[in-house]
């Protein structure tokens, strides 16, 4: 699976573990909400301060978001 995809669902689990919708997320990163689900889904790969934006929202170190990646 393409690392896209993996971190991808990753952030998708961890959101959806802390109970945050993916438009609350895009709030916290201020980002578009449609960019979330892109994201999520494999369709975009972020910027790093996008990773990094996204952990700060979430609470979570930048590099929890890269666990499925191998």
């Amino acid at each position: 699976m393409k690392p896209q995809v993996l971190f991808g669902k990753k952030l998708s689990m961890v959101r959806k573990k802390r109970g945050i919708s993916q438009e609350k997320l895009a709030d916290l990163a201020g980002i578009h909400r449609n960019y979330v689900g892109q994201v999520e889904r494999g369709e975009h790969s972020p910027s790093l301060n996008l990773i990094v934006d996204f952990a700060h929202a979430l609470k979570v170190k930048p590099v929890e978001l890269f666990e499925l990646i191998r």
